[in-house]
């Protein structure tokens, strides 16, 4: 018996990607509806998510039925923890496993905290020296922190052989990153500098290329829905 999951989302949001991600890599089967972020949200969807945000997730196993969760961190751990899979280790003796948790969860608040909003930050900024500064700051970022947290990384993160929650939690940034850069956003000197990174862009080139992360990636319109953002704060 699997649970059934309708997931409120939209594929133009890093954070409803995180969902999606886990979703395949379970291989969990789930039904989609697609959330317009560009229009006022419907009633019928403020009773589901107050905020109107996205991703919210509707669940229904034995007997948890309807159970409306929201929130991209906490659908993914959710789901993860609810399924025993090659995303966590939980197989590890204790404290081993914990520590291993603990390196994840401080792996994904720098880039919460720190890679997000100064890539965000860039990219709507229409200063080319503000864009300069922001690149130059990012590439100090991973190079400080990122590149060290993979030093184990064979291939994945923490020396595991398959995707882990890491690479769930950061995918859809770490996509975002370089795609930014490549449509000039970002300074296109920024995708060189983390290149030279070897740790990290061995790491970021086996990620973005797995189908979890690929499959609603739509490249072309996230980037001209940014894009589009951007003019209008002009």
């Amino acid at each position: 018996m699997k649970p059934s999951i309708t997931l409120y989302t939209t594929h133009l949001c890093p954070w409803a990607h995180r969902v999606h991600i886990v979703l395949k890599e379970l291989g969990i089967p789930y039904e989609e509806v697609i959330i317009d972020l560009d229009k006022p949200r419907d009633d019928w969807y403020l009773k589901i998510n107050p905020r109107g945000l996205v991703p919210s997730m509707r669940f229904t196993y034995g007997p948890f039925r309807d159970q409306i969760l929201t929130e991209s961190a906490v659908i993914v751990r959710f789901l993860a923890d609810c399924h025993s899979s090659h995303l966590q280790q939980t197989n590890l003796p204790d404290p081993a496993a914990a520590f291993v948790h603990a390196r994840v969860a401080l792996f994904a608040d720098i880039w919460v905290s720190r890679i997000v909003p100064e890539m965000l930050g860039g990219a709507r900024s229409q200063d080319a020296k503000e864009k300069e500064l922001s690149a130059t700051k990012l590439a100090t970022i991973v190079k400080e922190n990122v590149e060290p947290a993979l030093h184990d990384a064979a291939p994945f993160f923490a020396g595991h052989a398959r995707m882990t929650m890491a690479e769930v939690l950061t995918a859809p940034f770490l996509i975002r990153l370089y795609a930014y850069s490549e449509a000039s956003l970002l300074p296109t000197s920024l995708k060189n500098e983390l290149q030279s990174l070897s740790k990290f862009s061995a790491w970021a080139d086996r990620v973005i290329s797995q189908e979890s992360v690929t499959y609603v990636w739509d490249q072309e319109a996230v980037i001209s829905k940014s894009k589009s953002r951007m003019a209008v704060k002009k």
